[in-house]
């Protein structure tokens, strides 16, 4: 599937800035099933500074400052890629869960696995979530089957609702509230798995969303996502499970970031001088295309 995707944040301010510094996380970068094949990065006012890096993690990070008076900030991503069919499917063969433990892995055999194992700054593997996933997670049952049947038991046991929970919800209080969105289920998601002692990770990305039908595709009414990769093994390496709808990640989720959890992969966080109060826009286009530029 080829994607043209456009993602626009704009910032209002009340009174003037006189200076701000941000970082961005909004450029897919080639890996795994994913072929990004343009991004570029358009910052209204022209930023100061500008740099650009590979964090940690291997996401794309941009850094820019302002250091001028100006009364708003627009920053639009535009990029081209393809996304391509993992073959994955719900009964695919995986190796049994406990044998991907590290007590009896030995070894690491994937780059950055061990860190997805353990506590994050969001995420403390507990008691509370081991309970919950051991359902799922039966002696001798397939890591590809167990945590399918984990995520799809969230689906029917919690409760999708933007009201119930803010950016700043704890996984604990999304827990115990059995409601939220995308962010606070990957991060529920991701707690249960670290606590059996798995490693797991936090994706964030985009999600084609289709039309009823009969109805016209709304541009601009595609969505930031986010859902969970849990590592499967060095045959499967990490694959995608999306609580929020209950289903393997495929060519309609779209990764950009992935990191321990949110704190690690935000798509912008900065600071400010002024600016008194702030509106804040954003919309996110996710286009199907038949071809994509040539480069």
């Amino acid at each position: 599937m080829n994607y043209r995707i456009t993602h626009r944040t704009a910032y209002r301010y009340s009174q003037p800035v006189a200076f701000c510094k941000n970082q961005l996380r909004m450029q897919p970068i080639t890996g795994g099933n994913l072929q990004c094949r343009r991004s570029e990065i358009t910052i209204t006012p022209e930023p100061s500074y500008r740099d650009e890096y590979f964090d940690y993690f291997g996401n794309r990070v941009l850094t820019f400052s302002i250091e001028a008076m100006h009364n708003s900030l627009i920053v639009e991503s535009q990029s081209e890629l393809t996304v391509q069919d993992t073959g994955l499917a719900e009964d695919t063969p995986s190796p049994p869960w406990e044998t991907l433990l590290e007590s009896a892995s030995g070894a690491v055999v994937e780059p950055n696995v061990d860190q997805h194992r353990y506590r994050s700054p969001r995420i403390t593997p507990e008691a509370r979530y081991l309970q919950y996933a051991i359902t799922s997670f039966q002696p001798g049952g397939s890591i590809v089957a167990a945590t399918v049947d984990l995520i799809k038991r969230m689906h029917s046991d919690f409760r999708y609702d933007s009201n119930a929970t803010t950016v700043s919800t704890t996984t604990e209080e999304a827990f115990g509230l059995r409601a939220g969105v995308c962010q606070d289920f990957a991060h529920v998601g991701i707690a249960c798995v670290r606590s059996l002692g798995l490693a797991a990770r936090y994706v964030s990305g985009y999600l084609r969303t289709i039309p009823p039908p009969g109805k016209e595709r709304l541009v601009g009414a595609d969505e930031s996502h986010a859902w969970l990769e849990v590592y499967c093994g060095s045959e499967l390496g990490w694959i995608g499970l999306d609580p929020t709808n209950a289903c393997l990640v495929q060519t309609d989720h779209i990764p950009v970031s992935v990191g321990r959890d949110y704190d690690d992969i935000s798509p912008m966080r900065g600071v400010i001088l002024g600016g008194g109060k702030h509106t804040l826009s954003v919309s996110v286009d996710v286009r199907p295309v038949e071809t994509l530029t040539k480069r």
